[in-house]
């Protein structure tokens, strides 16, 4: 039977699964940031969330686990912006920093609302595929000009897998 509620440690699982998929998918991420950027999305994300888990470890060793969602992502957030180089540190720092504003200080979220994981990760998907023939006109890749088309986005292939990993820690 589904659950109702999703509470902390189910939100800690989620961004262990996404750590997983991060660190499997490295090399390709990796690859895919070395045809339009500078080759490293998929060792920034490594790197940032491995650094995300060091911050979970300290505050669960150290007796003082996170009470509420917002104190979760808030940390989240700030290990992404400090840790995650290119603009990717920036963007998913900020996802993590407004889903906790958002959610405040709730200790669980409404497993409904969430459960809407399966479509967010479709859409991430299709955004992700989207992104092949777009001339990229900011960023590091916007110096290839007619040259970045033709190229999957390495931030929103990891965006994608954000939500796979939510979808499937949701649905466990």
């Amino acid at each position: 039977m589904p659950k109702d509620t999703v509470d902390l440690a189910t939100l800690i699982a989620w961004l262990d699964a996404f750590r997983g998929y991060v660190t499997e998918n490295r090399a390709y991420l990796t690859e895919l940031d070395s045809a339009i950027g500078d080759a490293d999305h998929g060792i920034n994300m490594t790197r940032g969330m491995d650094a995300v888990f060091a911050k979970i470890k300290e505050a669960q060793d150290g007796g003082t686990p996170f009470a509420t969602i917002d104190d979760l992502f808030k940390a989240v957030g700030m290990t992404m912006v400090t840790s995650v180089g290119g603009a990717s540190g920036p963007l998913y720092g900020t996802f993590f920093l407004r889903m906790g504003r958002t959610a405040g200080t709730a200790e669980t979220l409404d497993a409904a609302g969430l459960g809407a994981a399966d479509a967010a990760f479709a859409a991430a998907e299709t955004g992700r595929d989207a992104t092949t023939p777009l001339v990229a006109r900011k960023g590091r890749a916007s110096y290839l000009g007619e040259r970045s088309a033709g190229h999957l986005d390495p931030g929103a292939t990891s965006t994608a897998l954000l939500f796979r990993s939510l979808a499937e820690t949701l649905a466990a």
